[in-house]
This record gives structure tokens, sequence and C-alpha cells, in this order.
């Protein structure tokens, strides 16, 4: 198999574009990679720099995308090495085949697309040809959640809920850019198939960047606390540490978990926050159905403990487009709602 080379394309000028210059408000609707808008500067490919630095010391990795190259970080891949690069057009679910099959000659196949393509389009042939073999098929999707100016067909926030459904299946999501290098290398040591969900960042993150660990099936604390706990994922770790310092100005001393890999959970983790603490709250940018205020109600269901318990995600509703901020706020996904959940929640503690 040859790597395809991936297609350039751009939309020709109407022939009268000159005689039709577009506001400021039209400029301001154009939705360069999908992802990242209006940046001050241009931002680093930090996961498109680390699954190539993976590869150059793995040469079993390979990266597969379907059409989405540059908003999944993989030219990066595509330049550097491109008999490893394979494009597959617009077919996510051949993608996922091509996957399996290069993951049974030994290959460790990275496929990339946007969060919800990479688990709904395809989701028969993830069951069947990655997990149900348990091949270390490792699936990257970006713009998880409501993090997209481009509504429902674009916004993920059943994919967690999906893949935690499959045996076999391990789901990492790093909180922020400085986990993105450890989470290509958890995925590289899970012996099995990987879901991987990515927000990139809409400003360039700090240099030096200090890079953080993220070990497979660990929750980490991101500081500590006696009242409470906020358990968080991807972009809702720092809203749970926003709303931990409101706490905090009340006297709440509310404890942040980031958790980083989604199944399998940290359950001893969790035990130990809702015993210790009584009140336990979780945040993700994800249908509060299924996601990971599900994963943490059931353990806290089966082990008995008498917790008080909110959950802060998307309301079992599909979501308009706008700008991360916007969505965040209006859909209850920011600091402000999760202290108010926190505040329903230690009212109902054992």
């Amino acid at each position: 198999m040859t790597a395809t080379p991936q297609a350039q394309s751009a939309t020709p000028p109407s022939p009268n574009a000159a005689a039709q210059p577009q506001s400021a408000a039209a400029e301001s609707l154009k939705v360069g990679d999908f992802n990242i808008r209006n940046a001050p500067a241009p931002i680093r490919k930090l996961y498109g720099e680390a699954l190539l630095a993976a590869a150059r010391q793995d040469a079993r990795i390979v990266a597969l995308t379907a059409d989405l190259t540059s908003a999944t970080e993989t030219d990066l891949f595509r330049d550097a090495l491109p008999d490893r690069f394979y494009q597959t057009g617009i077919a996510e679910a051949n993608m996922i085949g091509i996957a399996g099959g290069l993951a049974r000659q030994g290959d460790i196949p990275f496929v990339h697309s946007f969060s919800v393509f990479a688990t709904r389009r395809c989701y028969d042939q993830i069951a069947m040809q990655a997990a149900y073999p348990g091949l270390p098929v490792k699936m990257v999707g970006f713009i998880p959640g409501l993090t997209t100016m481009l509504g429902p067909s674009h916004q993920a926030i059943d994919d967690i809920a999906l893949m935690r459904a499959l045996p076999n299946m391990t789901i990492f999501e790093p909180a922020d850019p400085r986990q993105l290098a450890a989470v290509v290398q958890a995925a590289v040591d899970t012996d099995g198939p990987v879901y991987i969900r990515i927000r990139r960042p809409e400003a360039p993150p700090p240099d030096p960047l200090v890079t953080l660990p993220l070990i497979r099936g660990r929750i980490d604390l991101l500081r500590d606390g006696a009242d409470g706990a906020i358990l968080a994922c991807g972009l809702m770790c720092a809203a749970a540490e926003a709303a931990a310092e409101q706490l905090a100005a009340e006297g709440l001393s509310v404890a942040v978990a980031n958790v980083s890999t989604l199944k399998p959970l940290d359950e001893a983790m969790v035990r130990e926050l809702a015993g210790r603490t009584g009140t336990i709250v979780t945040a993700e940018n994800h249908s509060i159905i299924g996601g990971l205020g599900s994963a943490v109600a059931e353990v806290l269901a089966e082990s008995g403990l008498r917790t008080g318990f909110e959950r802060v995600g998307v309301r079992d509703v599909f979501a308009e487009g706008g700008s991360t901020n916007y969505l965040l706020g209006k859909y209850g996904l920011d600091a402000d709602a999760i202290v108010a959940a926190f505040r329903r929640a230690h009212g109902r503690r054992g």
C-alpha cells in the first residue's frame, strides 16, 4: 500500500468578487481549519509534533486521516514520513478497516478525524475490526463536545458513551496541551484499541511548555480538598479549577481531579474521594448520559457510599454552533455552573 498525497483544493473566486467586498461580520464567520479561529499568533501543532516524535522512535507507528490532514495536525507526519502516511479521503469506515489490516501486519495505526466522525460514522467497523479482535488501532478525535461553530453535525457529545460501551477499549482525554506528548505515548503503550479526544488550543500555549504525565487508569489530583471533589476531564479541568477558587472564597476546600483516563476508570480514587469528602461533582464536555458523570455514578451506586452528587455536562440536547466560551456558558459547562452544582450536591451529602 502506498501513501496517497493530501489533496489540496481551493474555491476559485467568483468573477465579480472584487465588486462584492465582504463585511467584517461575514469575514468573522469564516472557519479556517474548523477549529482554530482568530488566533493572535501561529499555534504550535503539539499533538502533531508528539505523534511524529513517537513515530521516529517506533517504526511501527503509521498515520491515517480522512481528508482532515491539517485540522488533525497530521500534515507534520505526512511531510516527514510520507511512506507511513495514508490519506483515505472522506471514508471513515474504510479508514478503520485499513487500520485494522495494518494492525494485523504489525503496525500501530493512529487514525484521525473529528470526534463525531471518528466514532459515530464508523462505529460498527470500530467494534468489529478494532475492539472485538483487540487490535492496537488508536483513534484520535478532534473538536470534541461543544468546541465548534459548526453545530450538531460536528459536535461529539456522545462519543465517550459510544466508546465506553465497547469491550477492550481504552479512552483518554488530556486536560490540556501539557498532556499531549504523554497521551501519545500512553496510547502506544496500551495493548489494544484506544480512543483519544483532543481539543486543539485556541491560543499559543506557554513557551517553554511544562509537560504533564498521563498514566492509563489513574486519576490525578490537581488540588486537594476536604469538603468535596470535582472530577473533570478535558477542557473542563480548567473550569473546575476556577470553580474551586470561587468555592474557596466561600470557605469550602474543594479537590479537583483530572480524569484523563475515562476507561478504565480509577474506581479506587473515586471511592476514596467520595468517602473522604462526601461530595462529588463531575464536569465533562459531553452529554451527562453515558460519559464521565455516568461512569462515576455507577461506581458510587455500587459502593454504597452516601454521597452528595451532581453532573455538569450537556443536558440531553443538541447544541447550536458558536464560540467555545459562548457554548460552554449557554449550556451550563462553565465555572459558575460547576459552583452551582457543587452547592446543590454539598447540601445533599450523607
